[in-house]
């Protein structure tokens, strides 16, 4: 096999997925927490957009604490509900992919008039 064949071989070949690179990338620039947080996110707002619809879009996944989610909810009304449904949301979460195993759920108010900011821990 001459070079030209070998080179032409080597463009063929399947394309990475990004999916596939990026937790190794993640890693070489010390960034796994962020990622890790960043998918615990998507995997809270699509449980509670499947669990919890009226809920979807007025809280968000704030930190992961050892063995606690912290979740901000924009009103007291959905801060209730999540309450109420506590026990179920945190066992999807624990076995969804990009979830964590947890047994508590702790709720924070977001500030009047819009989100508060609050520094991401993991």
């Amino acid at each position: 096999m001459s070079g030209d064949d070998r080179d032409a071989l080597s463009r063929r070949r399947r394309p990475d997925r990004i999916s596939d690179l990026l937790p190794e990338t993640a890693r070489r620039f010390g960034l796994e927490s962020q990622l890790r947080l960043a998918r615990a996110i998507a995997t809270w707002d699509a449980l509670v957009a499947e669990r919890v619809p009226p809920a979807a879009g007025a809280c968000r996944l704030v930190a992961l604490e050892p063995d606690t989610v912290v979740v901000e909810a924009d009103e007291p009304i959905v801060a209730a509900e999540l309450r109420m449904r506590a026990t179920e949301l945190l066992l999807a979460f624990s076995s969804a992919p990009g979830g964590t195993p947890a047994r508590f759920l702790r709720l924070t108010r977001a500030s009047p008039g819009g989100r508060a900011v609050h520094p991401a821990r993991v």
